[in-house]
């Protein structure tokens, strides 16, 4: 028990280093740069978080693109691709989980 009370003591003490160990992923990075008035850095990394445990890799940077482009999210919306259709049934799921754990 004193040894995961040490060690959860050094992560919070290290929490303002972890910038410079832990980079952001494509949602989080995207999110950040976005115009969009509540894309705070705590909103930004809870979504990011979410994107990690729902996307694949791909997918995340996929999705990234959307905060710069909308139309792109329009098009894989209206889009017949089974391909697309599977994409976005997945950013929907994470829409959804994201929502819910980043909800204020």
């Amino acid at each position: 028990m004193r040894k995961i009370l040490i060690a959860s003591s050094l992560a919070i003490l290290m929490a303002p280093l972890a910038p410079a160990i832990v980079s952001a992923g494509p949602i989080e990075n995207a999110c950040l740069r976005s115009d969009r008035q509540q894309a705070t850095r705590a909103m930004c990394r809870c979504i990011g978080s979410v994107a990690q445990r729902t996307l694949t890799r791909s997918e995340q940077r996929r999705a990234a693109r959307f905060f710069r482009d909308p139309q792109l999210a329009q098009d894989v919306r209206m889009s017949k691709s089974d391909r697309d259709n599977a994409f976005w049934a997945r950013y929907r799921a994470f829409g959804a989980a994201a929502e819910q754990a980043c909800a204020r």
